[in-house]
């Protein structure tokens, strides 16, 4: 039997496969908050919020409406991304011109409201959500077994985040938006309407939470605290990537994924904690990751 750092190759792959799942939601999680960040200059503590909302718009599509997993990877973003598109309107964009610490403290109060208002309403315990029947079982690759919804998850999640990099780099109206970032006045003199841009890029950067969360839904189970047990490790994957950052947060999402599922084999006990002393290092040796680089 092969084995590495004392462990079956079978059980240490297995391990790396979970690691990289826990990737691609790093990845798609710290996208929407980069973009929100690099973009806005909007520190969004109400993403874990909408992540959240996510899995339940999913889960009530279904049970509710009957309406299955496909239709919810489109009908939920845009259902979450609209409320986040009101919610900006109504208070966020008030907060544009003030100290960024507002913003900070306002969101933070919408995600403790949004996450009171479910676990009001479904209370704490784990709702389940089925793995749809086109993605149920897996296949054997001879050193494992490797079940086919979570392989859909991470290229699903790959080919999300480079869609999104490729839009916001590459076409005209992503040079539009970080134009507007850029100069807000001098972009309106060429006729673009910047609040309308802003807006739509919060409530683009809020589906893409709300997708990771219908993502995460047949795997974790879905309940009003799975945004908060995640938010502040993607916080550190957008940190460690660079503040606002597109590919920088895509790949630090997908790495730290791997680093921490290696950890869990070599030294579990670190396992919930490397990535913060990841970030600890990464602030120490190039600070300015916390003034963000741009997309």
């Amino acid at each position: 039997m092969v084995t590495m750092f004392g462990l079956p190759l079978q059980a240490l792959v297995g391990q790396l496969l979970l690691g990289l799942i826990n990737g691609a939601f790093y990845a798609i999680l710290s996208l929407g908050l980069a973009i929100i960040f690099g973009l806005l200059n909007v520190v969004n503590f109400a993403h874990g919020a909408f992540y959240m909302m996510g899995a339940f718009c999913a889960w009530m599509l279904l049970n509710y409406l009957g309406i299955g997993f496909w239709a919810a990877l489109l009908l939920a973003p845009v259902s979450v991304g609209a409320i986040g598109i009101v919610l900006e309107r109504l208070f966020i964009s008030r907060l544009y011109r003030q100290d960024p610490l507002y913003g900070m403290l306002l969101t933070f109060g919408m995600a403790l409201i949004v996450q009171g208002l479910f676990r009001n309403q479904y209370g704490v315990s784990g709702l389940p959500y089925h793995i749809p029947p086109a993605l149920s079982g897996g296949h054997n690759l001879g050193f494992m077994f490797l079940p086919n919804y979570r392989a859909f998850v991470i290229v699903f999640s790959a080919i999300v985040c480079l869609l999104t990099w490729f839009f916001i780099e590459k076409t005209r109206l992503g040079s539009y938006l970080r134009a507007a970032t850029e100069d807000a006045s001098l972009t309106e003199a060429f006729g673009i309407n910047v609040p309308l841009l802003v807006t739509l890029t919060y409530g683009f950067g809020v589906g893409l939470a709300a997708l990771a969360g219908v993502l995460a839904a047949p795997i974790t189970s879905v309940n009003p605290n799975m945004g908060a047990d995640v938010i502040i490790v993607v916080f550190a994957v957008v940190v460690i990537g660079g503040m606002g950052s597109i590919m920088g947060s895509v790949v630090t999402g997908f790495g730290l994924g791997l680093v921490e599922g290696l950890t869990k084999v070599i030294y579990p006990s670190a396992a919930s904690t490397v990535i913060f002393l990841v970030m600890v290092l990464v602030l120490l040796a190039r600070p300015a990751s916390m003034s963000g680089k741009g997309v």
